[in-house]
């Protein structure tokens, strides 16, 4: 990666976090897209002086995607939103925005292409999110043939928006939602591993016109995954089961927020599994051996505790 210039748009988000880092460690030069590029300056300080540029670009009017791929040897598309907003629709951020930014680099003549989809696309999706990752793997592979594709399952970290929506929510509520009786199966996978899959990948030559599905070690059912929130942030809040057709009815009015907690959509995804398929390609194929949540939950989950992560009480030696 020594010398190579890579584009990551969307490098200001979480798995982009640490994909920046990594590139810089690596000795690549990095150019950071993201829709706000003052409020990614942050990234700079991943890299040498010069070696992460911020860029403004946005996937759903093309501003700055010509730029970010002029003179890159690889760009990665990590763009995804959990709900619409606007002109940002599923559509435009996952179909017609992909596709920008793979005609754009096969245009500049850019080597490799990585789009990040997610575990669970599909045609025949009850989600508009799945659907649309579906259509927008299709619409990349029609602009750049030899785009590898990632599909994550649901990604952790210590910034993720799933074990920390739920860790707060154990922290004030006395009970934890489990939506249709928390019967599908998700295979959590760690954002650093994410990270590393895409890094092994560019690396890989043979990894140009693949897709990936990448889940962690362990399959947990939502039920189970509700229990790690409990045991990681010490609390004991009951499981109460809620049909999805009441989540449902509560989330159209939740809609109606500047950032609902939770949405219809979100629902329908909740409730279709999220694992690897039988055959696929993992990240074992990109040389990557998955982390188990054990291993992180407790370092982010703290502070969900009662009295915080350094409540002296509960501090063990």
């Amino acid at each position: 990666m020594q010398g190579k210039t890579i584009g990551v748009i969307g490098g200001s988000g979480f798995v982009g976090r640490s994909l920046v880092r990594d590139l810089a460690l690596a000795g690549a030069r990095v150019k950071a897209g993201a829709r706000n590029a003052e409020a990614a300056k942050f990234l700079r300080t991943m890299g040498a002086v010069g070696q992460v540029t911020p860029m403004r670009v946005d996937l759903v009017d093309g501003t700055g995607v010509l730029d970010l791929v002029q003179g890159c040897d690889a760009v990665i598309n990590l763009v995804g939103i959990l709900f619409p907003s606007g002109a940002n629709t599923f559509s435009s951020a996952h179909v017609s925005g992909a596709a920008t930014a793979a005609r754009a680099s096969a245009k500049a003549g850019v080597g490799r292409f990585i789009q990040v989809s997610a575990l669970g696309a599909s045609a025949g999706s009850a989600s508009s999110y799945a659907r649309t990752k579906a259509a927008g793997e299709e619409a990349v592979q029609a602009e750049f043939p030899g785009a590898t594709i990632v599909r994550p399952s649901v990604v952790f970290g210590p910034d993720d928006s799933f074990f920390n929506r739920f860790g707060a929510m154990a922290a004030i509520s006395p009970v934890l939602p489990v939506i249709g009786g928390g019967r599908s199966r998700f295979q959590p996978v760690y954002v650093d591993d994410v990270a590393c899959a895409m890094m092994n990948a560019l690396s890989t030559p043979a990894s140009a016109g693949k897709t990936y599905e990448l889940g962690g070690p362990e399959v947990f059912d939502f039920r189970e995954l509700m229990h790690l929130v409990n045991a990681h942030a010490k609390r004991d809040r009951a499981l109460v089961s809620i049909p999805a057709w009441f989540a449902s009815f509560e989330a159209f009015f939740l809609e109606f927020l500047p950032h609902p907690p939770l949405t219809r959509d979100q629902i329908a995804l909740l409730g279709q599994d999220n694992v690897v398929s039988e055959g696929a390609l993992t990240l074992a194929d990109l040389g990557v051996e998955g982390t188990a949540c054990e291993v992180i939950l407790p370092r982010y989950l703290d502070r969900f505790r009662p009295g915080g992560a350094y409540n002296r009480s509960r501090v063990t030696v």
